[in-house]
C-alpha cells in the first residue's frame, strides 16, 4: 500500500482518558471511548493557514466511523497512550496530510457530541494554530478532499451550510474568533504568527 492510502490508525490503538482539569486518570481503545456518548479523552485540533491567510480545510474520508464526508479543520486527533501532545500532533499531520509545521497552541474545551447511534466524541480538546506548508499530499484513508478556504467565504459557509461541517469545528471556530481573535488573525493576515 502506497502512502497515499496508508492505514494509520485503528479502534484498537488505546487513547487516554482525562477528567475535566485535563489529569490522565487512565486508557481505554479508541472504539470503546467513542462508544454510546462517549469517555472524556484527550484531544486535539489543528488549523493550518496558507501565505494567503486561507485555512486548509479537510473533508473526512467515507469510512471514518463518525462524521464520515464531513468538512472539519486541517487535522484532529488523539495523542495514544503515553504520547505527548507535541509528538501526537506532529504524527498526525505526517499520517493524514504528509507533512510538517511549527504549531502554536491557542486553548482547551471539552465537548461532547453525538452521531447517532455510530458513537459520540467526548474530548478533552487542544487547539492549535500553524502555517500550512505548499506540498501537502493527503491521506485518502483518512481524507476524501482537501481546500483552501478564505475566512470570509468560511463563515459564509458555517452560517448557510452548518450542517456540512464538524461540530468541533464549528465550536471551535466561533471561540477562535470570539475569544482569540489577536493570534487567528496573526495567521489571517500573514498565514504565520506575528
Amino acid at each position: 500500500m502506497n502512502d497515499a492510502h496508508r492505514i494509520v490508525s485503528s479502534e484498537s490503538e488505546e487513547l487516554i482518558l482525562v477528567d475535566e482539569e485535563d489529569s490522565e486518570i487512565g486508557h481505554l481503545s479508541k472504539a470503546d471511548a467513542h462508544d454510546g456518548s462517549g469517555v472524556l479523552h484527550r484531544a486535539f485540533s489543528v488549523f493550518l493557514f496558507d501565505a494567503d491567510g486561507r485555512l486548509l480545510l479537510q473533508q473526512r474520508a467515507a469510512g471514518k466511523r463518525l462524521w464520515p464526508g464531513y468538512w472539519s479543520n486541517t487535522c484532529c486527533s488523539h495523542p495514544r497512550r503515553g504520547e505527548s501532545l507535541s509528538l501526537a500532533t506532529a504524527r498526525r499531520l505526517l499520517d493524514e496530510l504528509n507533512v510538517e509545521a511549527g504549531l502554536e497552541f491557542v486553548y482547551k474545551f471539552c465537548y461532547q457530541a453525538d452521531y447517532g447511534a455510530a458513537g459520540a466524541e467526548n474530548e478533552l480538546c487542544h487547539v492549535y494554530l500553524g502555517t500550512a506548508p505548499r506540498d501537502i499530499r493527503p491521506n485518502a484513508s483518512e481524507i476524501a478532499a482537501v481546500t483552501f478556504m478564505d475566512v470570509l467565504d468560511l463563515e459564509r459557509a458555517l452560517d448557510s451550510r452548518a450542517g456540512e461541517f464538524t461540530p468541533w469545528f464549528r465550536m471551535e471556530w466561533r471561540t477562535l474568533r470570539e475569544q482569540h481573535g489577536a493570534q487567528l488573525d496573526a495567521y489571517i493576515r500573514t498565514g504565520r504568527p506575528s
